[in-house]
């Protein structure tokens, strides 16, 4: 039976990306040796490297003045070089979930912190608003797509101070002009590759301000300088990125990964509103995410919900359990979820209810 891919991360990776990592395991670039064991200072492995740093410059449309870095610690590492490269005094923080909250306590340790708003009041089921960024902090930080709660923003702001954002879970979902942005930064797990490597972009001329020590490898500088290649970087999702970044190009880039996902959230959000049985969590259609859509059983339905989840497996559909703060049912539908899926997993829904 054919698997439908809904979970949030580790997550589906397309079939191009995955064959051809599978055949670099056996024999990369013609060297007789694995992806897994080759030196990353080999000539073979510089050009992936460089191929790939070009392929985010390209997709992305970065400008002059930005470094593309590979580097290892996910983007939960993030939470802590961003402060300590550019937290001097003050920082600003938008506070719309688990992740964004992470990112707050971390920031807590090298300066005072102003969380300009919250949507913990209702179990960041909505994206604040009328919110002002201050001007005398030294950056605004804010997480694009949440992806445990289903809220998404998909418009770069336009704010007074240096701007960062945790693009984990939408990075190449959607066009972004890197220009308003000094830091972006994103686990690859979720758009782009196997769990190991983060993708950070970051601006030349926002470095080196900090008036603290910075640890050797926590220091951006260090991995400007070198590339990504200042120590091993993950070599194997790396491979696995630039194939992803390969594939993406090939499709017809970014607009068309927006279109098709657009109209992937759009299927399955349409049943969800139009279900007698089930519900969105996140009401305000204009906060809600089209990566991962959250849905649960109205009230009455409640004790139905292991039912569902047994005939949706039944069907080949797997990771849809929503998370346990929230419960219900998450469906991740990132850029290598073909519409052929989420077609599955409408077909389920729409059973399931005439049964019941």
């Amino acid at each position: 039976m054919k698997k439908h891919n809904f979970y949030a991360g580790p997550s589906i990776m397309s079939q191009f990306t995955i064959r051809n990592t599978a055949d670099a395991v056996l024999d990369f670039a013609n060297t007789g040796l694995s992806i897994l064991e080759v030196s990353h200072r080999s000539k073979e492995f510089q050009a992936v490297m460089d191929e790939a740093q070009a392929l985010v410059k390209e997709l992305l449309e970065v400008p002059e003045g930005y470094h593309m870095l590979f580097l290892g610690g996910g983007a939960s590492l993030q939470f802590a070089m961003v402060p300590y490269n550019l937290l001097r005094t003050k920082a600003a923080y938008l506070d719309t979930g688990v992740w964004a909250h992470k990112a707050i306590k971390e920031a807590k340790l090298f300066g005072e912190v102003d969380v300009v708003a919250s949507s913990e009041d209702k179990n960041y089921n909505y994206i604040p608003r009328d919110y002002v960024v201050p001007t005398d902090v030294d950056y605004f930080h804010y997480t694009t797509n949440n992806t445990i709660y289903g809220t998404e923003i998909r418009k770069d702001p336009e704010v007074p101070v240096r701007l960062v954002a945790d693009m984990s879970s939408d990075i190449f979902s959607r066009p972004v002009d890197v220009s308003k942005y000094d830091i972006i930064y994103a686990g690859a797990q979720k758009n782009l590759a196997p769990a190991g490597a983060t993708l950070i972009i970051v601006r030349e001329d926002c470095l080196g301000k900090a008036d603290r020590a910075i640890p050797t490898m926590l220091n951006y500088k260090t991995h400007t300088a070198k590339g990504s290649m200042f120590n091993t970087p993950p070599v194997l999702p790396i491979f696995s990125a630039l194939q992803t970044l390969k594939y993406y190009k090939e499709m017809g880039g970014i607009k068309e990964l927006e279109r098709r996902d657009l109209a992937k959230a759009g299927k399955l959000y349409e049943a969800i509103d139009s279900s007698r049985i089930f519900e969105a969590t996140v009401p305000n259609h204009e906060d809600r995410s089209i990566m991962n859509v959250c849905f649960v059983m109205k009230p009455e339905y409640t004790e139905l919900e292991k039912e569902f989840m047994e005939f949706a497996t039944s069907k080949g559909i797997v990771g849809i359990k929503g998370h346990r703060s929230v419960g219900g049912f998450r469906a991740s539908l990132y850029n290598a979820l073909p519409m052929e899926s989420v077609d599955v997993l409408v077909q389920a829904m729409k059973e399931f209810q005439d049964k019941h």
